[in-house]
């Protein structure tokens, strides 16, 4: 306590009695976060006992990442701390969210050995935020689906509610994933491969024809392939020729092969692995059944 009997205790006292240094409490009174209540014949400033409270609480909400213009606002009594903490809240939610995606990359460079090219990239496409990842996911559909009326509807709506849901902590293994597939949908080429894919869809349909026939035959195909593979029968051998006149009939294997190829190939299996490991969604089970048909069709168009 000042000795001039005020009861006042200067800047030396508030330090002793809260443990904090000189400076810090010089720097928030500078701030105006802890104002003196006078001043002593000397110049030096001074605090009543109330100042030792006052500082517990900015004490407290400084180390809680409370910024001076907040705790200056509820010194004032603009604000309550109950709204200062719910606005710190969702700060450091936004900040938690951004580390957690800084460290997926991080430990995906590491593990790629990634140059800093690779790292600059990954560190963009891995921050877009959910607006511009749907963007690049509905240019991609667009472009796909452009003008072509006679594609099945089942098929074009599903291909238009495609998301793309980066998780707000994504594992590194879903950074790449979401990496490689933005990479995929900007590919001019696998954008070609996707287009010629709805074109042959388109060529085998009528504008307005009923929904389903396209998931009728993959269900079909499922149907038929699965026991197949089950007795392990390889796609290139004779017993394989009854499956595929179940599914195809007499069609041109050839002219069959570009159809199922368009739709069911590595790449397009690719595509819906990568979409299933971002979106934290189960993979088609059924990618080795299509590959199997694909299989047997080369094998009789090169024959």
């Amino acid at each position: 306590m000042n000795d001039d009997g005020t009861g006042l205790l200067t800047i030396g006292e508030l330090a002793r009695a809260t443990g904090l240094t000189v400076r810090t409490i010089r720097y928030w009174s500078d701030e105006g976060v802890l104002t003196p209540v006078t001043r002593s014949a000397g110049g030096h400033r001074l605090y009543d006992a109330q100042g030792v409270a006052r500082l517990e609480l900015i004490r407290t909400l400084r180390e809680l990442g409370v910024g001076l213009d907040d705790v200056r606002q509820v010194l004032a009594g603009e604000r309550t701390v109950a709204q200062v903490a719910a606005t710190q809240v969702s700060a450091l939610d936004a900040q938690i969210s951004s580390l957690k995606v800084t460290r997926a990359v991080l430990s995906s460079v590491a593990r790629h050995d990634s140059t800093a090219k690779e790292t600059t990239l990954m560190n963009k496409l891995a921050r877009l935020s959910a607006a511009e990842r749907q963007r690049i996911m509905a240019e991609f559909v667009t472009e796909a689906l452009q003008g072509l009326d006679a594609v099945d509807p089942e098929v074009r709506e599903r291909l238009r509610a495609t998301t793309v849901d980066l998780a707000a902590d994504p594992t590194p293994e879903e950074v790449d994933a979401w990496v490689e597939l933005a990479e995929m949908l900007q590919d001019p080429e696998f954008r070609a491969q996707m287009r010629r894919a709805m074109e042959l869809n388109s060529a085998d349909g009528t504008p307005g024809e009923a929904r389903g026939r396209s998931l009728w035959f993959a269900k079909r195909l499922v149907e038929l392939v699965a026991p197949a593979r089950e007795r392990g029968i390889n796609p290139e051998s004779p017993e394989a020729e009854p499956v595929l006149r179940e599914l195809f009939g007499d069609a041109p294997r050839a002219d069959v092969l570009e159809r199922m190829a368009a739709g069911f190939n590595e790449r397009v299996a690719r595509y819906r692995e990568l979409i299933a490991l971002v979106n934290r969604a189960p993979a088609s089970p059924h990618a080795e059944d299509f590959a199997w048909v694909v299989a047997a069709l080369r094998a009789r168009a090169d024959s």
